[in-house]
């Protein structure tokens, strides 16, 4: 059972200093150089130590890497355990199992995500800003449109109706030429003329001719 006890959890937190401080200053591993050591865990009864670490460059995705270290961190086992020991002063030093951590590396992994999404969302944005139609400045049609079309196709069709007319076109001219020819046509239908209000020598005289 991993350590949920508080002198487990502090030599957890004591191991963890001593390895980290002595990867750098005693050990100089070049395998060793981009390794972090995340988190310690003891179990209770103190005979184990798990050591968890990553690589600062890229943790996991260069598979080269890490069993590169992985193998440096397993060659200094025994001379990393002897330094706890000297530190800690304990009668019985845990063993060390060194994990590699798939947390950093997966979070890492969710920011890189994140940031890119981030990275296109902000080109789409600056596309649409700067965007314009090819052509017309909104080539689309929309139902508002094709109403005013109709409205105006039918206001167009009752105004060619109303000014369609089959015969010629007629003047003004033309119209007061009407009107005389009209009225002359009046002043020559007069009533008969009674016979007997005409001069009785005309009438003689009519007869002979």
């Amino acid at each position: 059972m991993q350590g949920t006890n508080p002198r487990a959890a502090r030599i957890a937190a004591l191991i963890q200093r001593v390895i980290a401080s002595n990867m750098e200053s005693t050990l100089h591993d070049k395998r060793l150089k981009n390794v972090t050591i995340t988190d310690v865990k003891v179990t209770n009864d103190l005979q184990l130590a798990k050591v968890y670490w990553t690589t600062i460059s890229h943790t996991g995705n260069d598979e080269g890497e890490r069993k590169r270290a992985q193998t440096a961190l397993n060659q200094a086992r025994g001379r990393l355990r002897t330094m706890v020991g000297a530190k800690a002063g304990l009668r019985l030093t845990p063993q060390l199992q060194f994990i590699f951590d798939e947390v950093p590396g997966e979070a890492h992994e969710i920011d890189d995500i994140i940031v890119a999404a981030r990275r296109r969302d902000e080109e789409l944005a600056r596309m649409r800003a700067n965007a314009q139609y090819a052509g017309e400045a909104d080539p689309y049609r929309h139902d508002e449109d094709e109403t005013e079309d109709k409205i105006e196709s039918l206001e167009h069709e009752d105004k060619d109706e109303y000014n369609e007319y089959d015969g010629d076109v007629v003047t003004v001219e033309e119209l007061e030429d009407f009107d005389d020819d009209e009225d002359a046509v009046d002043g020559s239908d007069d009533d008969p003329v009674d016979p007997a209000e005409l001069d009785p020598q005309s009438t003689i005289d009519g007869a002979q001719d």
